[in-house]
């Protein structure tokens, strides 16, 4: 690549309203000045994406005629990108000047992979969103830190289990081999997906923390029954498409374990009509399921005893999603789970 490869920023919108303006805006004041924005609306009935390019004339404006989702709106970004290196942005966000050299730094220093930037709150900046997202045996994603104080000096460029969806950067080229993001999923858990499917082919995930960008966080659907349908929904789909037959096998007793676990705890939130609506949805969609994992078995390189070992037992769960004594017993029974899960698949 040349010393100053373009790159583009898809910034997918849906009703973003002024936070939309906002990130262009910080975009556009970027060191880094080789650069493309593509704004992808998803049928915004705010105008939000008529006052941004009215306000900024040079960005491109692709106007979806209905609402795609997450994954197919970035990908109809991506596959429009002329760039060498693609970033992947939420609406909601606001970077720093220096957001895009220390990423391309990265990436010239480790090579090939996802990557991700320090994420704060955009409300109250001394609060940590991100520090890499880590994959969890049982299919659960988490942000490490997220609601600390960041008081971490580290800045050390670290492996992590895979990049977060609100600020993705890596190459064409990456996603070439990869793939885009999985369409089926819709929304949540997509950039998991996408970064277990990396790290099946020996594409790892980094956190770039002097990278730096601020965001508001679930602007559209809060803590709700519907994202916690998506995200059940998508944890399923992705245990049943990543892990061989084999290995699934040898750990569903712990996998049924966990179940009845979430069960119990969609039902202490009021949401067993998600819960419901997930497992039914998953069976309904068992062909284009198994579609899905016969096309990820023959890519594999990397097997799963390789992955799991990698894997945290035990997962961050922020204070405003449950109360620190239930995520506490939560954990201690996680952790047994998933060390026998382990065990099961190392055996």
């Amino acid at each position: 690549m040349n010393e100053n490869p373009l790159v583009s920023v898809i910034v997918l919108n849906y009703n973003a309203g002024e936070l939309l303006l906002n990130c262009i805006e910080s975009i556009k004041k970027s060191a880094y000045k080789n650069l493309e924005i593509i704004v992808v609306d998803n049928i915004s009935t705010d105008k939000s994406q008529e006052t941004c390019k009215e306000k900024y004339p040079d960005i491109t404006l692709i106007q979806n005629n209905e609402n795609f989702g997450y994954c197919e709106g970035n990908n109809i970004g991506i596959r429009e990108a002329k760039g060498d290196y693609i970033i992947i942005l939420n609406p909601d966000t606001i970077v720093e000047s220096n957001w895009i050299e220390e990423l391309i730094s990265a990436y010239n220093k480790f090579g090939e992979g996802l990557y991700q930037p320090k994420i704060l709150s955009l409300d109250k900046t001394e609060i940590l969103q991100s520090t890499g997202n880590m994959l969890h045996i049982f299919g659960f994603g988490f942000a490490r830190d997220k609601g600390k104080n960041d008081n971490l000096i580290k800045t050390d460029i670290e492996k992590i289990g895979y990049a977060s969806g609100t600020c993705l950067f890596t190459s064409k080229e990456v996603l070439d081999k990869i793939g885009l993001l999985d369409s089926f999923l819709f929304l949540y858990h997509d950039d998991l997906d996408l970064g277990w499917r990396a790290a099946q082919l020996g594409i790892n995930s980094f956190y770039v923390p002097n990278s730096i960008i601020y965001h508001a966080e679930s602007y559209s659907l809060k803590w709700s029954a519907k994202k916690f349908y998506w995200l059940e929904r998508n944890r399923k789909y992705c245990l049943l498409t990543h892990y061989s037959k084999k290995t699934y096998a040898k750990m569903l007793p712990s996998l049924l374990l966990v179940d009845f676990f979430v069960w119990f705890f969609y039902l202490s939130k009021g949401f067993v009509g998600a819960k419901i609506k997930a497992d039914l949805d998953i069976l309904r969609n068992k062909k284009s399921i198994e579609k899905k994992y016969q096309e990820l078995e023959s890519k594999k390189i990397v097997p799963d005893e390789e992955l799991v070992k990698k894997f945290p037992d035990e997962i961050f769960v922020p204070v405003d999603v449950t109360e620190g004594s239930v995520n506490r017993r939560f954990n201690s029974i996680l952790l047994r789970l998933s060390k026998k899960a382990k065990k099961s698949i190392l055996s």
